[in-house]
């Protein structure tokens, strides 16, 4: 057997192995250097390595041991006595993916390009020329340059096309290689070829590396006077140091008395910094956080461990579908203890805390499940429906098992510090709900098909000096009705893809013939209301249109001062809500009905 063939047959064993540590609990397991994490969309949340307890003696044949001693049997015979030449790296592949298949959604097998990029997000920064890139048109397209960066300090712009990368032409090239090419050491250089709209030519610009940091607090400022606003979107090893210089910065510099705190969309992150965050509003000595596994010695607590230093003010966290692990915990900590409104709609419900074995060798990590965590009222947020492998995360959650009513009857009633009542068993349910939007097919379509943004980067080419406080005209609106028009932008209404279901299985059935007419009439019908979606879909238009122009002449700053903090619905809101120290006290106190149930 070859070194390859031996090299594989030992990591299968290895990995099955890591079972068996885990299972039995044995001295070794204590001392391997374990990391503890809660995952959420790639991005995880640390936690202390707690106990594993141990397992009742079994049978041994019906013991780990002796499983995966069978399961290396199979692999080599089928791998040495198969009909045909069967791939080493694929069969241990598979056998793992089955022995994970049975457990939950988040139990999974990590390839090292995966396990880098989840480390890469964790510690928040990388080696490069700092923006964010995508395929438009086939060409490799500058999306955002990330502010106070390289490629910010060099002009580039939303739109520029990235020909060469030193030598490479990147016709062809996708967007994975384009950034391996252009990531190196700080301090080296990379020359890039930028093709401009608007500039005849091509521009080469010799840009020189750095290290970028990926910031978690992507805006802070007032939103009018009194009032701070702050958004993180991770949980990584700077946010709670960014996160306290941006709120002592507003206390200080800009007189805040109250502050909204947007986690809406944040996946998670570090669970240490999820603790951290929330004992920046929280008093020493609470709990924030505990994780149960299925021993009951593998609790571990989590506390406030310092003084606040945002302590008494008004706050109001937005939430929605996207926030997720490590931001439930601090936004469910501070409902639960009366801290702040949680305001928007239900969270994803993410709680489970995993850990990741080995890939630091640059070869394959296992991520697996090993206890669930819950917040101070004793919720666990977990949706139980997100548990079992075969949910899908896809914005259609077509996968889902259980039914809404069944969902709904497994959430228990719990009580906040003040005894509030609040339900477990699926996400973080706001005080205050404010639901999430819904695109039209249009509106899907048109961001689908990058249409915005392409119109902003060909109408501001063509019409230099837009001010920052511009506003979408009537004549901006018409242009680009009539450039997407020239883009031959077509799209499918629900309606539409049911006729079209109906057409197929008419033509199966070779009955055409008979729906000809109704079928004409149905479409014709379709066209006539598809022609008054542009203008029933105006506000979005406009303010999508308004977001691309800000982004690809000012930056995502400008996004946040000319847009989120004046038209955002949820902000708005909260600003109503924090200017009624009324219905804000009131929301924060236990209801005659909350006290009547508790009893």
């Amino acid at each position: 057997m070859t070194d390859l063939r031996v090299r594989l047959y030992v990591l299968m064993l290895a990995i099955v192995a890591i079972g068996v540590i885990w299972v039995v609990g044995s001295g070794d397991a204590a001392q391997l250097a374990l990391q503890d994490v809660v995952y959420s969309k790639g991005i995880y949340a640390q936690a202390e390595q707690g106990q594993t307890g141990t397992e009742p003696m079994a049978d041994q044949k019906h013991s780990i041991a002796y499983y995966t001693k069978l399961m290396a049997d199979i692999a080599y015979k089928i791998h040495t006595r198969y009909m045909e030449e069967v791939d080493p790296e694929s069969l241990v592949e598979s056998g793992i993916e089955g022995m994970l298949a049975n457990l939950d959604p988040y139990s999974v097998i990590l390839k090292p390009k995966t396990y880098n990029a989840l480390m890469e997000n964790t510690h928040g920064k990388y080696e490069g020329v700092g923006m964010q890139i995508d395929l438009r048109d086939n060409r490799v397209t500058i999306v955002a340059p990330m502010e106070g960066t390289p490629a910010w300090r060099m002009g580039f712009r939303a739109g520029d096309q990235i020909m060469k990368i030193d030598s490479t032409s990147t016709d062809g090239m996708n967007t994975e290689d384009a950034s391996n090419l252009m990531r190196g050491p700080a301090g080296t250089k990379v020359k890039l070829t930028i093709k401009r709209p608007g500039i005849d030519g091509l521009m080469d610009f010799e840009v020189e590396r750095a290290v970028i940091e990926l910031k978690s607090v992507k805006y802070y400022g007032l939103v009018e006077p009194g009032i701070g606003y702050v958004r993180i979107d991770k949980f990584a090893e700077t946010t709670t140091d960014e996160l306290q210089a941006a709120i002592l910065d507003m206390k200080n510099n800009m007189g805040i008395k109250s502050l909204i705190f947007d986690l809406r969309s944040n996946g998670g992150g570090l669970l240490d910094q999820a603790i951290t965050v929330a004992n920046l509003f929280l008093p020493k000595d609470k709990l924030v956080v505990y994780t149960q596994g299925k021993y009951p010695t593998s609790q571990k607590k989590y506390n406030s461990t310092a003084d606040p230093i945002f302590p008494d003010g008004d706050m109001v966290v937005l939430v929605n579908g996207g926030t997720a692990s490590a931001s439930e915990i601090v936004s469910g900590a501070l409902q639960d203890w009366d801290r702040a409104v949680v305001l928007g709609s239900t969270t994803f419900g993410k709680g489970l805390v995993q850990q990741i074995f080995g890939g630091d060798q640059g070869d394959f990590a296992l991520k697996l499940t090993t206890a669930k965590y819950y917040i101070p009222s004793g919720r666990c947020i977990q949706k139980p429906e997100k548990a079992h492998k075969g949910y899908d995360e896809g914005l259609d959650d077509v996968a889902i098992t259980n039914k809404p009513s069944e969902v709904d009857s497994t959430k228990q009633i719990y009580y906040t510090n003040s005894g509030r009542k609040v339900t477990g068993g699926g996400g973080v349910v706001p005080d205050v709900t404010v639901p999430e939007e819904t695109w039209k097919p249009i509106e899907y379509n048109l961001i689908r098909k990058n249409l915005f943004f392409e119109f902003a980067v060909d109408y501001t080419a063509k019409h230099p000096g837009i001010k920052k406080d511009f506003e979408v005209t009537d004549q901006m609106f018409q242009d680009f009705g009539s450039y997407i028009k020239e883009r031959n932008f077509t799209y499918k209404t629900a309606l539409e893809l049911n006729l079209d279901k109906f057409v197929d299985a008419a033509k199966q059935e070779k009955k055409s013939a008979l729906f000809d007419k109704d079928i004409a009439d149905l479409h014709a019908g379709i066209d006539k209301e598809k022609s008054k979606d542009f203008d029933e879909s105006r506000d979005y238009i406009r303010q999508s249109i308004k977001r691309e122009f800000l982004r690809v002449l000012y930056g995502e700053s400008a996004i946040y001062e000319r847009l989120t903090l004046k038209e955002d619905k949820d902000v708005l809101k909260a600003v109503e809500l924090l200017k009624d120290k009324a219905k804000y006290g009131t929301l924060l106190k236990p209801s005659k009905k909350d006290k009547e149930s508790k009893g």
